[in-house]
């Protein structure tokens, strides 16, 4: 990832990556970027503009930055992606996404009244203005949906907004952070946020004809293929970095500008080993060793891995003291998959073994497996 600024034009009630009068990466920062993952390794390469709000850099920024990426890193086939509200899109600077065909997520929390309670008056209004813009130009985009404290209460309402509008839904749960002192104030608790994505399982096997909801794609995709498929779930240690506006890397986009947490810095094009020593990077594996043990007689270790590790430290300061605090809501949602899907294959009322590369059946309530067989068809 790549964070061009930390700054953002918008003051959400529970945002934690936003800094006000945050620098703003120069181009050279991207050169060195370059000249660092060319030598890095072979894998091929995603990049994502994340913030902060990345669209603050401007359209020069963008316009020396992407072809500067794809041909200097041809070999690795770079894919790019961008995580922004949209309020700073111009006409101009959609052409250039579009051009190099980046898609972007977006934010919006719900209909008006629910997302400018909690990201401020006028978010709504000026996310959509953008969102218009990026469509006119051919800039894909998707929507992220944070569900608080607050919000979570009138989640039929939200889905039904993104239901109605043809939007695909992503959510994310308000998280506790490391930079406020108060981070549970907006933050879901993991329980309730276990039932909304049992609600939204319900609801994606209603309208699956209707609606993707991503999150509960990716859960059935992991319960099915035994393996964590989105950085929650996945082993991102070492897989994953971010790269702040002054050029220094972090394990994740979520550490960016907390000092205890550098592992390097792209003008010295550190190798894999010269960032495994690092502090953060010992960390990290801390971690992973903590959760091999703390979890190791949970049925969904392999593809759960202890969550994430930055909502395992959030509360505690830095310290590992315990697994992703979520872990109630993902034993919650993965067990409600398994046991629904292992019903569907080995019994149950009515059960006939129809077999994974059949089309479901006209008429038929939906179940798991029909999700599955659309995921996998599509």
């Amino acid at each position: 990832m790549l964070i061009p600024t930390l700054g953002c034009p918008a003051h959400c009630s529970y945002c934690w990556s936003s800094e006000e009068g945050s620098p703003v990466m120069k181009i050279e920062t991207i050169n060195e970027v370059v000249l660092w993952l060319k030598n890095f390794r072979n894998d091929r390469v995603t990049i994502t503009f994340h913030g902060g709000e990345p669209l603050l850099a401007g359209v020069d920024f963008y316009r020396q930055a992407l072809p500067m990426l794809s041909e200097g890193l041809c070999d690795l086939k770079p894919e790019f992606a961008l995580q922004s509200n949209l309020w700073k899109l111009t006409p101009e600077l959609a052409d250039v996404l579009a051009e190099y065909h980046v898609p972007v997520g977006s934010s919006i929390d719900g209909p008006h009244e629910i997302c400018d309670l909690q990201r401020g008056a006028g978010y709504f209004e000026k996310t959509m203005r953008g969102y218009e813009i990026a469509k006119a130009h051919g800039v894909s985009v998707r929507f992220i949906c944070t569900f608080t404290s607050r919000s979570v209460r009138s989640k039929e309402e939200i889905f039904h907004f993104f239901l109605k509008n043809g939007f695909t839904l992503k959510l994310h749960p308000a998280l506790p952070s490391l930079r406020n002192n108060n981070p549970d104030q907006w933050a879901l608790a993991p329980k309730e946020y276990g039932e909304l994505l049992v609600y939204l399982l319900d609801q994606a096997l209603e309208h699956s004809d209707e609606i993707d909801i991503m999150n509960i794609n990716d859960l059935v995709r992991c319960v099915f293929t035994r393996r964590g498929n989105v950085c929650t779930f996945a082993n991102c240690m070492g897989n994953t970095f971010a790269v702040g506006p002054d050029g220094f890397i972090y394990p994740c986009y979520r550490f960016v500008g907390i000092p205890e947490y550098v592992m390097g810095n792209v003008y010295d094009h550190p190798s894999p080993e010269a960032l495994a020593r690092s502090d953060a990077a010992k960390l990290m594996q801390q971690y992973k060793e903590y959760v091999d043990t703390a979890c190791g007689e949970c049925r969904h270790i392999k593809y759960c891995r202890g969550g994430c590790p930055y909502n395992a430290i959030a509360p505690t300061g830095g310290k590992i003291q315990g697994v992703d605090p979520h872990c109630v809501a993902y034993k919650r949602i993965f067990d409600e998959i398994s046991d629904r899907l292992n019903n569907e294959m080995f019994g149950g009322p009515g059960f006939e073994m129809s077999g994974f590369g059949a089309p479901p059946v006209k008429g038929a309530k939906p179940k798991i497996m029909t999700l599955m067989h659309k995921i996998v068809t599509r």
